[in-house]
């Protein structure tokens, strides 16, 4: 895979007389004039793309230029938002907090998972409160019971000062059971075996009409 910049000569910008062209496909074609290459970039409706400007002669593609921009945009949106998902966001709670504010402080951490972020929960202890640690692992219970739908706990809750805290991570929804089914039946299919499968367990598996 040929790894192009992000700035690149494209077409006309491209002023050398001769180049190695490499094809749309991947294939090489071999060191070709510009304006032959030019044309052959016309006449298959794609743009010719500098890669390698330090080579001799300099390397171009034929490729759609517009789309390969746009995959490309693609990726590094997806590379920021996997970036993004590595950082570890945290909410507060009081020992003795009410429902209204648990509900609103319950629903940052939910969206926090949905986007995909780690969360710290912490309970937050004042004074005397903190002979008693019960009373926090009851409000962390309270939210990986209100959030187990979204994230789960990772490992058990940890006192640090006068905090007591715990991680939720995203909870990785599972592959749906008919393209694991589909996956089996291609491997099975591909090693030239073929397996009956009972009809109780295929009733089993098979999704549930709603």
């Amino acid at each position: 895979m040929i790894n192009i910049a992000k700035e690149h000569k494209v077409n006309e910008q491209i002023r050398v007389r001769q180049i190695r062209l490499i094809g749309g496909e991947g294939e090489q074609i071999g060191i070709i004039d510009t304006r032959d290459a030019m044309n052959m970039a016309r006449e298959k409706g794609l743009d010719l793309v500098m890669v390698s400007p330090q080579a001799v002669p300099p390397v171009c593609r034929l490729l759609d230029y517009g789309r390969f921009r746009y995959e490309q945009q693609q990726n590094e949106k997806e590379n920021r938002k996997r970036v993004r998902s590595q950082e570890v966001k945290a909410i507060k709670f009081r020992v003795k907090i009410d429902d209204h504010d648990f509900k609103t402080k319950t629903g940052h951490v939910r969206r926090f998972l949905d986007d995909g972020h780690k969360v710290k929960v912490t309970i937050m202890f004042r004074g005397r409160e903190r002979t008693h640690p019960e009373l926090g692992e009851r409000i962390l219970v309270r939210v990986a019971e209100a959030l187990a739908d979204v994230g789960t706990p990772e490992g058990m809750p940890s006192m640090m000062g006068m905090d007591m805290n715990m991680i939720m991570a995203p909870k990785q929804a599972p592959a749906p059971k008919k393209e694991r089914t589909e996956e089996s039946a291609e491997k099975a299919g591909s090693a030239g075996e073929t397996e009956p499968v009972p009809a109780a367990s295929a009733a089993a598996e098979a999704p549930a009409n709603v």
